[in-house]
């Protein structure tokens, strides 16, 4: 799927009225089956960014376009099948904690299913093995069964990427989706969702606090400050001067201490993949 922002400004979703953009006059095109990367320092805009480009927040100036369709100006049915068609991954998946993982995996695909089958999926899952190898693909096929509750901030973190697998959407706009990985069950993850994007013909946006990892796996990069867009350039060309005026008073951002919460317990393995 294709994704045009023209001029596009939209507010935080938990901002007051009369607040400021959190998106301003934003301009950006994505072509139907690319890959990029948006990163910037904390309060860029970025989680803004993807919600508006779910369809998921009205832009209060400009213009969405999503395969040449203005959301906004569908009818209601039509709106719904066109957000059935993409999918949003927010930072903490919204996962029931009483819930099995293997529900929550096969979730992604109710928007293909009809309200009977949706409702006989929560009682008997539906595809089991779907919902294995999509675990698998994040080693955690042998959590199929267990309660999410009972999962670690990370393992959730990545049952939810494994739900994006099994969408049927031919957009993919995931926020931060490494937050509570350690870095090789980051550069894993990351390998994985692009591969599996690169497989389905999905376009793929994704925020990324990790500025190492973006660069490494992301061929188009786009640097958001302030709600503006400072910079859209091919990975090769975003510079360290780029990236130092980009997080000019955050430059801590740069150098993050990885999370310790799902560190495996022989500490972590240093893994290398390309997905470009």
């Amino acid at each position: 799927m294709a994704l045009e922002l023209q001029t596009l400004s939209a507010r935080h979703p938990a901002a007051r009225r009369g607040a400021a953009p959190a998106l301003r006059g934003l301009g950006l095109r994505v072509a139907a089956g690319e890959q990029l990367a948006v990163i910037g320092p904390s309060g860029a805009g970025k989680t803004t960014l993807l919600q508006a480009a779910a369809a998921a927040l009205p832009p209060s100036a400009g213009a969405l376009r999503i395969d040449g369709l203005d959301p906004w100006a569908l009818p209601r049915r039509g709106l719904q099948r066109l957000r059935g068609r993409l999918v949003l991954a927010p930072q903490v998946p919204p996962l029931p904690p009483r819930q099995r993982v293997v529900t929550a995996v096969l979730a992604g695909r109710l928007p293909a299913l009809g309200l009977w089958a949706s409702l006989a999926s929560l009682v008997w899952p539906h595809d089991i093995p779907a919902a294995w190898q999509a675990l698998e693909r994040f080693d955690l096929g042998d959590k199929l069964f267990e309660r999410v509750d009972r999962l670690s901030g990370g393992e959730r973190q990545r049952v939810g990427l494994a739900r994006v697998l099994l969408a049927p959407a031919g957009l993919w706009l995931v926020d931060e989706p490494l937050s509570a990985l350690d870095p090789s069950r980051a550069v894993q993850a990351l390998h994985t969702l692009c591969g599996a994007a690169r497989e389905q013909g999905a376009t793929l946006v994704a925020s990324l606090h990790q500025v190492d990892l973006a660069l490494a796996h992301f061929p188009r990069i786009v640097g958001l400050r302030d709600g503006a867009l400072v910079f859209d350039l091919p990975a090769a060309e975003v510079t360290p001067e780029r990236l130092q005026r980009l997080y000019a008073r955050h430059e801590h951002e740069l150098q993050a201490t990885p999370p310790v919460d799902d560190v495996p317990p022989d500490g972590p393995r240093p893994v290398v993949m390309h997905c470009r």
